[in-house]
């Protein structure tokens, strides 16, 4: 059995800062907060949307998260998906992995049809034989609960399976279903972040990623 590579699409592949924090300030001004900066809000870029919403807008009472959302992915499927950059080196790491015989895979909190038209954007679709994303009702965005459905459904053992992400809920994800895990460091979490959540290696650039598995 050949292994298979889940990677994490914000943060792991791509650098989703711009529309990510551009679509979160839109929500906000339609659900009548004032806008924070886009660095201000870096720490939405990993967790599920809808859990940052819940964290800021709590104390507008039940359904407020809910209906920011809905601002954010209409923003989004328009724009903001492709206010989006590919980190340098992840082409190169996907074609090399991918000649080598490794099986890639997406997992990521974000809804897969969303997933599906950045990879088309960036040309990077071929080098993946699934993805797998939230619905667009939010379940499924817990990324342990997320990968142990694509386990089941590509029929995966956990031992042939590692998770490549830049934040903590990538490698905790890994550890509830008993994968290996890779965190990256070139992206929105440290180190120690990822250490702390259990990373069994630490890569500091797709170069490095690289490397873990082909040498």
């Amino acid at each position: 059995m050949r292994r298979t590579l889940l990677f994490d699409l914000d943060g792991t592949l791509t650098d989703p800062k711009e529309g990510i924090t551009q679509c979160i300030q839109f929500a906000l001004e339609k659900c009548g907060r004032t806008a924070v900066s886009a660095d201000e809000l870096l720490w939405c870029i990993g967790p599920p949307i809808l859990e940052s919403f819940q964290l800021m807008l709590g104390d507008l009472g039940p359904g407020s998260a809910e209906e920011a959302l809905k601002f954010y992915r209409l923003r989004y499927g328009e724009l903001g998906l492709f206010e989006n950059i590919l980190y340098p080196g992840v082409f190169e790491m996907l074609n090399n992995l991918s000649s080598f015989g490794f099986q890639l895979m997406i997992a990521t909190s974000k809804p897969t049809e969303f997933a599906e038209k950045i990879l088309d954007h960036f040309g990077i679709s071929r080098f993946f034989s699934a993805i797998y994303g939230c619905e667009m009702d939010g379940s499924r965005s817990d990324k342990g609960e997320l990968i142990q459905h694509l386990l089941q459904a590509a029929n995966l053992c956990p031992s042939q399976v590692t998770m490549i992400g830049d934040r903590k809920y990538d490698i905790m994800g890994a550890k509830k279903n008993n994968l290996a895990s890779v965190g990256v460091t070139y992206a929105y979490g440290s180190r120690e972040e990822l250490v702390a959540a259990g990373a069994d290696q630490i890569a500091g650039s797709p170069n490095e990623v690289e490397k873990i598995f082909l040498e």
